[in-house]
């Protein structure tokens, strides 16, 4: 009989156990946010908790192997920044999030995020536009973002939208070893409106347009 109640206990004790592991719901909605190639793993945490430890995983599209993000091991936020092992835009990759709870030493199953490529997912950033209005023309400065800049500079080129009063509109296109452009064909004591664009040309990508920055001749 003692060896009954023993049996009982342990059972009852692996039960309990294996009840909390299965309370213990995985995170959802994890997916990939990438602008100018940082590309950021994002997740929605559990409902059934709100103190989880986070395990990230990732590997490259066909590769069997799942491998550790080093920096997004037993962390408490709800994102990690993937940019360095996925920095290849050949590469297609995937990421997983499991949770665990420290006091239950429980842990989620894994959730998938969808599959994940930085040349197509990523969204380009519009560039910084200023504009100089002097007495030989407009002197225009465009300049991408500091990401961008570290990752494609040598392929990048900008487009300089000039936005006349009745709303025509040139198109100026500037190499990103200038990235300045001097307008001197400019009627007098007019209004303009520039815009600006980050073009890939290699990877066939483009920003919206930044902020529409309206100046007025001298």
């Amino acid at each position: 009989m003692t060896h009954l109640l023993h049996g009982a206990v342990l059972l009852g004790s692996l039960g309990m156990w294996i009840t909390a592991q299965e309370l213990l719901a995985p995170p959802s909605q994890v997916k990939f946010k990438s602008t100018d190639y940082r590309n950021v793993l994002h997740w929605t945490p559990p409902s059934n908790s709100s103190s989880l430890l986070y395990n990230v995983q990732w590997k490259i599209y066909g590769e069997p192997d799942w491998l550790d993000a080093a920096n997004c091991q037993g962390i408490h936020k709800r994102h990690c920044d993937l940019s360095g092992v996925t920095s290849k835009t050949s590469e297609w990759y995937y990421a997983r999030v499991s949770a665990s709870s420290a006091p239950s030493s429980s842990r989620s199953a894994w959730t998938l995020s969808p599959r994940f490529s930085p040349r197509w997912d990523t969204k380009i950033s519009p560039p910084s536009l200023k504009a100089s209005v002097t007495t030989r023309g407009v002197t225009v400065q465009v300049k991408a973002s500091r990401a961008l800049l570290r990752k494609l500079h040598h392929s990048l080129l900008y487009n300089v939208y000039v936005i006349h009063a009745n709303k025509t509109e040139e198109v100026f296109e500037v190499a990103y070893s200038s990235n300045k452009l001097m307008l001197t064909k400019m009627n007098p004591q007019t209004k303009y409106c520039l815009q600006a664009q980050t073009v890939i040309p290699w990877h066939a990508k483009s920003s919206v347009r930044s902020t529409a920055k309206c100046i007025k001749t001298p």
